[in-house]
């Protein structure tokens, strides 16, 4: 079965098209500037040089169209006919309560997230311009949504309830759902094949460290507390989000700034951070360049940053009454050396013995960082949230024709 995966956002469409076979990435590309007369379309077939376009594609419908004739075409594609083409899987963010799994598109399922775009205002809305435009060029081919919070769907009540009036939960589902849950979910099964060790078996803290960033508190392979909350606005420090911080923060800076909720809002998403405290980048490479180069902003930016990320490891050892695994994933925690060996020398009291020389190692493989005398066993995972869809899709779509 090939599988067709994609990720809308509202200006953008991320694809890659899978042989389930094997697994095995056919072509992958990135479809930039929807809405606009210069869209840049850039397909990557694998094995053959990347194809780069632009032309005018002022939605997603004609994006869709683009990807699939990039993915036929004669000289560029991998594939002779749309027809080979059995499913398509699409990443959405928000599931809320209703979505505890990935689901066959239908009727009822598009109705639930649209009910959801209160909760998901930038995301949930662009995944479903996705799955329409999909239907428009692909009709009666089976589609499948694989959502960010299904996986933290086992938190208990504890975890997941705020400490505010219980009618706006029973009201307005306002709680913690977390997100990144497709990473989550990878990286801590892929970290218990390494180790050869039952997943049940273990407590695992995933950090999944990007531009965006989250933590999760696995035990047994289910998901207990993890550091986004409602939105992905709660938890670390982020490259442009400010992660915790005091609610009345928000009515007093409005307040005395005179500021919008909308323009609140924008500050606390886009304009704080790494961005906010360095003045320079919310991207963690110019942040550490900025810091070996004496820069204050750049140090006070990452030593804040490290804080609190270390500081909620440590919270969730505490949650899962000890940890067996840490996992380090994403751009960041995939890449940063630095920033892991700073997090490791401040978890000495958990146990924890860096391997200098395993963390200096660079290798697209999960891999152990951590020494033969460390109790707590140390990894970097890379995740692979667009395979976890496909198999998600294959898996539902397989059943069908069961």
């Amino acid at each position: 079965m090939k599988i067709l995966v994609i990720n809308a956002g509202s200006s953008s469409l991320k694809y890659q098209l899978y042989d389930m076979t094997d697994e095995s990435v056919l072509a992958k590309g990135l479809v930039e500037r929807i809405g606009m007369d210069s869209s840049i379309v850039t397909h990557k077939p694998t094995g053959r040089p990347d194809v780069t376009e632009v032309s005018e594609i002022l939605e997603h419908t004609t994006a869709i169209r683009k990807v699939l004739a990039l993915l036929t075409d004669k000289e560029n594609g991998v594939i002779e006919s749309v027809d080979e083409i059995q499913a398509v899987g699409h990443r959405v963010v928000h599931g809320g309560e209703f979505f505890k799994e990935s689901a066959l598109v239908d009727a009822e399922a598009k109705s639930k997230i649209r009910q959801l775009f209160d909760l998901a205002p930038l995301h949930n809305p662009a995944s479903m311009l996705g799955i329409k435009a999909t239907e428009a060029n692909m009709p009666g081919v089976p589609q499948v949504v694989v959502f960010d919070t299904a996986f933290h769907q086992t938190m208990p009540e504890t975890a997941y309830l705020y400490a505010i009036p219980r009618v706006l939960y029973n009201k307005y589902k306002v709680r913690r759902y977390g997100m990144h849950g497709t990473s989550h979910d990878f990286v801590s099964k892929a970290a218990a094949e390494y180790l050869g060790r039952q997943l049940e078996d273990l407590k695992i803290i995933t950090c999944h460290i990007g531009n965006g960033a989250s933590l999760t508190a696995v035990d047994g392979g289910k998901s207990v507390d993890t550091s986004m909350g409602m939105t992905p606005l709660e938890g670390l420090m982020m490259g442009t989000r400010s992660g915790d911080l005091d609610p009345a923060i928000v009515p007093y800076v409005m307040n005395k700034e005179e500021l919008t909720v909308n323009e609140v809002n924008s500050m606390l998403n886009k304009h704080s951070g790494l961005l906010a405290i360095s003045g320079i980048s919310s991207d963690m490479r110019e942040i550490t360049e900025g810091m070996e180069k004496g820069d204050a902003h750049s140090k006070l930016a990452f030593d804040m940053y490290e804080y609190r990320l270390r500081k909620y490891i440590g919270s969730y050892a505490a949650a899962l009454n000890g940890v067996n695994v840490i996992v380090f994933t994403a751009g960041v925690g995939e890449n940063s050396v630095v920033l892991r060996k700073k997090v490791c020398e401040n978890l000495t009291y958990l146990g924890v013995e860096l391997d200098e020389e395993l963390n200096a190692v660079r290798s697209g493989e999960p891999r152990r960082i951590s020494s033969k005398n460390s109790k707590v066993e140390v990894l970097v995972v890379p995740t692979n949230e667009e395979l976890v869809i496909a198999r998600d899709t294959n898996r539902i779509v397989q059943s069908l024709n069961a």
